[in-house]
């Protein structure tokens, strides 16, 4: 389990099919130091377990493989990352930490699109299209997670929701730099998953 909370962001130095799944190669600093093999780390959102390090990678940073299965490939944005692409990086929360987000399961439920961007004084509005059978788990005021970022949503449409970005979040992840047209990973609120579920079968 996540939080939505980036810890670090990282660098994509390699991306190797195998058949229908792939090693993914992240650089990384910050999240290191307590690594042991099969540790999870959400990766733009995507829980990925680690399967082997290099210690010995450039400028004292570690480079850290992690196998992708077709379905992550299929379900989030991973398959379409290249050498040298950011990625938003948060390793599983401890059960005595504080909740500073909410609960991000790092299960991907699928992609959207950043629709337009829209700067104020101290921070940006970002407006995200998202597929039908998603839309209905997103409400205002509510939470998502957008490339693994715990966001509180501000306005929603037929398609669409908004998200306020504070200077913090824009310089910390990589939702500062995503422009539109951008794809990003999406997990909607498991709470209201685990409501329309019930409701259906009750």
């Amino acid at each position: 389990m996540f939080t939505g909370i980036i810890e670090e962001v990282g660098e994509v130095t390699d991306i190797a099919p195998r058949g229908d799944s792939a090693v993914l190669t992240v650089r990384a600093a910050g999240i290191v130091d307590d690594l042991v093999h099969g540790a999870s780390i959400a990766v733009n959102g995507v829980c990925l377990t680690v399967v082997g390090w290099d210690v010995a990678a450039e400028g004292g940073k570690v480079t850290l493989d992690f196998d992708v299965m077709g379905e992550t490939l299929a379900r989030s944005v991973i398959g379409t990352l290249a050498v040298g692409d950011p990625v938003n990086l948060e390793r599983a929360v401890r059960a005595d930490a504080r909740l500073d987000g909410h609960v991000v399961q790092g299960h991907v439920d699928g992609t959207g699109t950043v629709i337009s961007r829209t700067p104020g004084n101290a921070w940006e509005s970002v407006r995200f299209g998202l597929p039908a059978e998603l839309a209905r788990f997103v409400a205002e005021k509510g939470s998502v997670a957008v490339d693994g970022v715990s966001l509180t949503v501000s306005a929603v449409g037929p398609d669409w929701f908004e998200v306020g970005l504070i200077p913090e979040t824009l310089r910390a992840t990589t939702l500062g730099g995503r422009e539109a047209g951008s794809a990003v990973n999406l997990e909607v609120d498991v709470l209201a998953k685990y409501v329309a579920r019930l409701m259906e079968t009750s």
